[in-house]
Protein backbone atom coordinates (compact mmCIF):
# COMPACT_ATOMS: atom_id res chain seq x y z
CA UNK A 1 0.00 0.00 0.00
CA UNK A 2 2.87 2.33 1.08
CA UNK A 3 4.26 1.85 -2.27
CA UNK A 4 1.39 2.06 -4.49
CA UNK A 5 1.04 5.57 -2.43
CA UNK A 6 4.22 7.10 -2.82
CA UNK A 7 3.98 5.82 -6.41
CA UNK A 8 0.30 7.70 -6.95
CA UNK A 9 2.20 10.74 -5.35
CA UNK A 10 4.69 10.58 -7.68
CA UNK A 11 2.81 10.98 -11.00
CA UNK A 12 0.67 13.55 -9.51
CA UNK A 13 3.89 15.62 -8.33
CA UNK A 14 4.34 18.99 -9.63
CA UNK A 15 6.71 21.86 -8.80
CA UNK A 16 3.29 23.86 -7.91
CA UNK A 17 2.39 20.95 -5.78
CA UNK A 18 5.55 20.88 -3.89
CA UNK A 19 5.66 24.89 -3.56
CA UNK A 20 2.20 24.81 -2.47
CA UNK A 21 3.00 21.81 0.49
CA UNK A 22 6.22 23.49 1.46
CA UNK A 23 4.29 27.12 1.40
CA UNK A 24 1.65 25.44 4.22
CA UNK A 25 4.27 23.74 6.06
CA UNK A 26 6.23 27.01 6.61
CA UNK A 27 2.98 28.79 7.83
CA UNK A 28 1.64 26.52 10.12
CA UNK A 29 4.86 25.01 12.03
CA UNK A 30 8.29 27.05 10.50
CA UNK A 31 11.01 27.43 8.42
CA UNK A 32 13.10 25.23 10.08
CA UNK A 33 11.53 22.24 10.18
CA UNK A 34 11.12 22.64 6.32
CA UNK A 35 13.26 20.36 5.18
CA UNK A 36 13.67 18.15 2.23
CA UNK A 37 13.46 15.44 3.91
CA UNK A 38 10.54 16.25 5.51
CA UNK A 39 8.92 17.82 2.75
CA UNK A 40 9.32 14.96 0.69
CA UNK A 41 7.34 12.45 3.56
CA UNK A 42 4.71 15.41 3.21
CA UNK A 43 4.38 14.55 -0.57
CA UNK A 44 4.60 11.00 -0.03
CA UNK A 45 7.70 10.82 -2.49
CA UNK A 46 11.45 9.79 -1.38
CA UNK A 47 13.28 13.14 -1.51
CA UNK A 48 15.89 12.14 -4.14
CA UNK A 49 12.69 12.81 -6.30
CA UNK A 50 12.31 16.37 -4.99
CA UNK A 51 16.06 16.77 -6.30
CA UNK A 52 14.76 16.15 -10.17
CA UNK A 53 12.25 19.51 -9.43
CA UNK A 54 14.35 21.54 -7.51
CA UNK A 55 18.03 21.26 -7.11
CA UNK A 56 18.08 21.85 -3.50
CA UNK A 57 16.40 23.69 -0.40
CA UNK A 58 17.12 27.12 -1.48
CA UNK A 59 15.62 26.66 -4.77
CA UNK A 60 12.76 25.87 -2.80
CA UNK A 61 12.68 28.84 -0.51
CA UNK A 62 12.90 31.26 -3.85
CA UNK A 63 10.09 29.49 -5.28
CA UNK A 64 8.25 29.71 -2.09
CA UNK A 65 8.64 33.51 -2.07
CA UNK A 66 8.09 33.70 -5.52
CA UNK A 67 4.56 31.88 -4.98
CA UNK A 68 3.25 34.12 -1.97
CA UNK A 69 4.41 37.32 -3.48
CA UNK A 70 2.78 36.52 -7.33
CA UNK A 71 -0.42 35.35 -4.74
CA UNK A 72 -0.54 38.96 -3.53
CA UNK A 73 -3.75 41.58 -4.40
CA UNK A 74 -4.41 44.79 -3.93
CA UNK A 75 -8.20 45.12 -3.98
CA UNK A 76 -9.80 47.89 -5.10
CA UNK A 77 -10.23 51.14 -4.27
CA UNK A 78 -13.03 52.58 -2.21
CA UNK A 79 -11.58 55.97 -2.39
CA UNK A 80 -9.51 58.05 -4.57
CA UNK A 81 -8.75 59.77 -1.67
CA UNK A 82 -4.60 59.61 -1.57
CA UNK A 83 -4.39 59.05 2.17
CA UNK A 84 -7.15 56.01 1.61
CA UNK A 85 -5.12 54.76 -1.46
CA UNK A 86 -1.39 54.55 0.16
CA UNK A 87 -3.24 53.01 3.45
CA UNK A 88 -4.98 50.20 1.20
CA UNK A 89 -1.32 49.13 -0.20
CA UNK A 90 -0.23 49.31 3.75
CA UNK A 91 -3.00 46.60 4.34
CA UNK A 92 -2.63 44.53 0.86
CA UNK A 93 1.30 44.15 2.30
CA UNK A 94 -0.13 43.08 6.41
CA UNK A 95 -2.85 40.94 4.85
CA UNK A 96 -0.22 38.81 2.29
CA UNK A 97 2.27 38.64 5.85
CA UNK A 98 -1.30 37.41 7.68
CA UNK A 99 -2.29 34.49 5.25
CA UNK A 100 1.17 33.21 4.62
CA UNK A 101 3.63 33.84 8.01
CA UNK A 102 6.53 32.24 6.19
CA UNK A 103 6.95 35.26 4.05
CA UNK A 104 7.76 37.64 6.44
CA UNK A 105 11.19 35.51 7.10
CA UNK A 106 11.70 35.43 3.18
CA UNK A 107 11.70 38.57 2.78
CA UNK A 108 14.58 39.03 5.00
CA UNK A 109 16.40 36.28 3.83
CA UNK A 110 16.36 36.32 -0.37
CA UNK A 111 15.70 38.74 -3.42
CA UNK A 112 13.33 37.80 -6.11
CA UNK A 113 13.47 38.33 -9.81
CA UNK A 114 10.43 36.06 -10.68
CA UNK A 115 8.11 37.88 -12.99
CA UNK A 116 4.51 36.64 -11.33
CA UNK A 117 6.22 38.02 -7.64
CA UNK A 118 6.83 41.67 -9.35
CA UNK A 119 3.56 41.88 -11.29
CA UNK A 120 1.53 40.82 -7.63
CA UNK A 121 3.34 42.27 -4.86
CA UNK A 122 5.25 45.49 -6.75
CA UNK A 123 3.76 46.22 -10.22
CA UNK A 124 0.11 46.67 -8.82
CA UNK A 125 1.34 48.90 -5.61
CA UNK A 126 3.52 50.97 -7.90
CA UNK A 127 0.41 51.63 -9.74
CA UNK A 128 -1.76 52.37 -7.24
CA UNK A 129 0.36 54.58 -5.80
CA UNK A 130 0.88 56.78 -8.88
CA UNK A 131 -2.95 56.77 -8.83
CA UNK A 132 -2.92 58.30 -5.20
CA UNK A 133 -0.53 60.95 -7.02
CA UNK A 134 3.03 60.53 -5.84
CA UNK A 135 5.62 60.65 -8.42
CA UNK A 136 9.26 59.81 -9.30
CA UNK A 137 10.93 58.80 -6.29
CA UNK A 138 8.24 59.39 -4.01
CA UNK A 139 6.31 55.99 -5.84
CA UNK A 140 9.99 54.03 -5.10
CA UNK A 141 10.14 55.54 -1.40
CA UNK A 142 6.70 55.10 -0.22
CA UNK A 143 6.93 51.48 -1.62
CA UNK A 144 9.44 50.49 0.56
CA UNK A 145 8.33 52.80 3.90
CA UNK A 146 4.63 50.67 3.15
CA UNK A 147 6.07 46.72 2.42
CA UNK A 148 9.23 47.42 5.56
CA UNK A 149 6.55 48.77 7.82
CA UNK A 150 4.02 45.73 6.79
CA UNK A 151 7.11 43.70 7.04
CA UNK A 152 8.53 45.03 10.70
CA UNK A 153 5.06 44.81 12.37
CA UNK A 154 4.68 41.80 11.14
CA UNK A 155 8.09 40.08 12.68
CA UNK A 156 7.40 42.15 16.31
CA UNK A 157 4.14 40.60 16.35
CA UNK A 158 4.45 37.02 15.30
CA UNK A 159 5.99 36.16 19.16
CA UNK A 160 3.74 38.27 20.88
CA UNK A 161 0.16 36.70 20.88
CA UNK A 162 -1.18 39.04 23.38
CA UNK A 163 -1.79 41.62 20.72
CA UNK A 164 -5.46 40.62 19.65
CA UNK A 165 -5.80 38.00 22.48
CA UNK A 166 -8.14 38.89 25.18
CA UNK A 167 -6.84 36.90 27.59
CA UNK A 168 -3.11 36.81 26.25
CA UNK A 169 -3.23 41.00 26.29
CA UNK A 170 -4.55 40.60 29.63
CA UNK A 171 -2.52 38.11 31.33
CA UNK A 172 0.29 40.79 29.84
CA UNK A 173 -1.38 43.84 31.70
CA UNK A 174 -0.93 42.09 34.54
CA UNK A 175 2.69 41.15 34.15
CA UNK A 176 3.99 45.12 33.81
CA UNK A 177 1.70 46.35 36.06
CA UNK A 178 3.23 43.86 38.48
CA UNK A 179 6.82 45.32 37.63
CA UNK A 180 8.42 46.67 40.62
CA UNK A 181 7.19 50.42 40.53
CA UNK A 182 10.04 52.20 41.90
CA UNK A 183 11.66 50.67 38.86
CA UNK A 184 10.17 50.78 36.00
CA UNK A 185 7.47 53.65 36.89
CA UNK A 186 6.81 54.52 33.69
CA UNK A 187 5.81 51.11 32.26
CA UNK A 188 3.69 50.12 35.13
CA UNK A 189 1.71 53.50 34.46
CA UNK A 190 1.14 52.56 30.70
CA UNK A 191 0.57 48.92 31.73
CA UNK A 192 -2.74 49.13 30.71
CA UNK A 193 -2.02 50.32 26.53
CA UNK A 194 1.15 48.47 26.08
CA UNK A 195 -0.37 44.69 25.60
CA UNK A 196 -1.62 47.30 22.58
CA UNK A 197 1.84 47.58 20.86
CA UNK A 198 0.81 44.09 18.80
CA UNK A 199 -2.59 44.57 17.83
CA UNK A 200 -4.20 45.29 14.47
CA UNK A 201 -5.26 49.08 16.08
CA UNK A 202 -1.39 49.26 16.43
CA UNK A 203 -0.90 48.42 12.99
CA UNK A 204 -3.44 50.38 11.96
CA UNK A 205 -2.44 53.74 13.73
CA UNK A 206 0.82 53.52 12.33
CA UNK A 207 0.05 52.99 9.24
CA UNK A 208 -2.28 56.00 8.91
CA UNK A 209 0.54 58.32 10.40
CA UNK A 210 2.87 57.07 7.50
CA UNK A 211 -0.07 57.39 5.18
CA UNK A 212 -0.41 61.09 5.79
CA UNK A 213 2.98 61.59 5.60
CA UNK A 214 3.60 60.72 2.41
CA UNK A 215 0.38 61.94 1.11
CA UNK A 216 0.47 65.05 -1.45
CA UNK A 217 -2.56 66.08 -0.33
CA UNK A 218 -0.99 66.80 3.05
CA UNK A 219 0.79 69.55 0.68
CA UNK A 220 4.42 68.44 2.07
CA UNK A 221 7.08 70.89 -0.01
Amino acid sequence: MATREKSKGTRALTRERIVETAVRIGDTESLDTLTVRRLAGELGVGAMTLYSYFRNKEEILDAMADHVLGGMEVPPAESDDPVELLVGCGRAFRAMMLAHPCVVRLLSTRVTDSIDALDGAMEDVLARLETAGLTGAEVTRAYGVLITYALGFSGYQTPRTWGDDAEARRQRRHFYAGLPADRFPSTVRHSEELPTLASLEQFEFGLRLIAEGLSPSTGRD
